[in-house]
C-alpha cells in the first residue's frame, strides 16, 4: 500500500491564496482529487492525506467535504486559529468526522516565527489539539527551523510532523556552505524528539524551477542526499512519503516526484522499512482507517 501524506485541493480564488504568485500560473486554477487520479494510479498510490492550503476556518470544512466525496482521501489536516477563543468549539465539531486528523498553519509566512510559537494563546491551543489526539503539521523554511525546535519539544503529547523535510534551500545548496550545514544541524536536533515525524515531500520546489526546465540532475542528487540525512536522523519508522501535489508541479510532475522517492526508498530501505515509509508510518501517525478503502 502507498499513501501520499501531502496533497492540496482547492477551488481557486485569488484573494484566498495570497501565496500563489503570478509566477505560479499552473496553480491558478481549480485543483481537485480527480485532477491527480491518473498520476496516482500510474504510481500505485492508494490513498491520500489532504493538507490545508488556505488560512481560513472554512478550509477544514471544505477538505472534509472533499473526503466525503473521495474515499481515497483518508485524512484531513485542516486549519484553525490556535489562539482563538472558539478553537475548542471547532475541534469538537470536526472530531465527529472520521477523516479529521489534525491542523496546520502556514507558519513559514509569519513575519516573526519566534513570536508566533511563543505566544501563550498559540501554545494553549496546541495543547488542546494534542489532548484530542490530533496531529499538528509544522511548516517552515530551513532558516526558520531554529525558531521551532523548542516549540516542538514543548508539545510532546502527540505527533508533530515536519513538512517537506524542513524545506532545505536546494537552490542555494552549493552557493553557501552555511545552508547545508544549518539545515543538517537543525534536522538532527529535531529528530532527537521522538514525537516528531518527517515528510519526505515538497523539496523539488525548493530547487530552481523558474526556468520550467524540470528538475536538474544536480538538484536531484541534493534532494536524495537530504533524504539520506533525514533517514540517518529520524530512522525508517518516522519518515513518510508526500508529493505536495499540485505545488510540486511547479518543478516536476507527479511521476517524477514519486519516482525520486521510489528510487530512494528501494535502494536505502529494507522491504519492511519500505512498507513503513509508504504507508505504515502514516497509518500510525495520522490514525488512518485503511479498511475504508475496501468498504
Amino acid at each position: 500500500m502507498k499513501i501520499d501524506t501531502h496533497q492540496h485541493y482547492w477551488r481557486y480564488r485569488a484573494e484566498e491564496f495570497p501565496w500563489i504568485s503570478e509566477a505560479m500560473p499552473l496553480l491558478q486554477r481549480d485543483c481537485m482529487p480527480s485532477d491527480c487520479e491518473a498520476a496516482m494510479g500510474a504510481a500505485g498510490v492508494d490513498a491520500v492525506v489532504a493538507v490545508q492550503a488556505r488560512t481560513l476556518t472554512a478550509e477544514t470544512d471544505f477538505l472534509l467535504r472533499v473526503a466525503d466525496q473521495n474515499p481515497e482521501v483518508l485524512g484531513v489536516v485542516g486549519w484553525a486559529d490556535l489562539g482563538a477563543s472558539d478553537l475548542e468549539h471547532h475541534l469538537e465539531q470536526w472530531t465527529d468526522h472520521a477523516a479529521f486528523k489534525g491542523l496546520r498553519h502556514i507558519l513559514q509566512d509569519e513575519a516573526d516565527v519566534g513570536a508566533w510559537v511563543n505566544a501563550p494563546a498559540i501554545n494553549a491551543g496546541l495543547r488542546a489539539v494534542q489532548q484530542r489526539g490530533l496531529v499538528y503539521d509544522v511548516l517552515v523554511f530551513d532558516h526558520q527551523l531554529p525558531s521551532v525546535t523548542e516549540f516542538c519539544a514543548r508539545h510532546d503529547q502527540h505527533w508533530l510532523v515536519l513538512d517537506h523535510v524542513g524545506k532545505p534551500a536546494v537552490r542555494d545548496w552549493t552557493r553557501s556552505a552555511e545552508v547545508p550545514g544549518r539545515w543538517s544541524s537543525c534536522i538532527r536536533e529535531l529528530a532527537t524528539l521522538p514525537h516528531v515525524m518527517c515528510k519526505l515531500s515538497g523539496v523539488v520546489t525548493e530547487a530552481d524551477w523558474s526556468s520550467n526546465a524540470g528538475m536538474a540532475p544536480d538538484d536531484a542528487k541534493i534532494i536524495l542526499s537530504c533524504f539520506d540525512q533525514a533517514l540517518e536522523a529520524f530512522g525508517p519508522q518516522r519518515l513518510m512519503f508526500g508529493s505536495d501535489w499540485p505545488v510540486c508541479q511547479l518543478a516536476a510532475p507527479y511521476d517524477v516526484v514519486h519516482g525520486l522517492a521510489h528510487k530512494w526508498a528501494s535502494t536505502r530501505l529494507t522491504v519492511r522499512e519500505q512498507d513503513a515509509f509508504w504507508s505504515g508510518n502514516a497509518i500510525r501517525c495520522y490514525g488512518l482507517n485503511v479498511q475504508a478503502l475496501a468498504d
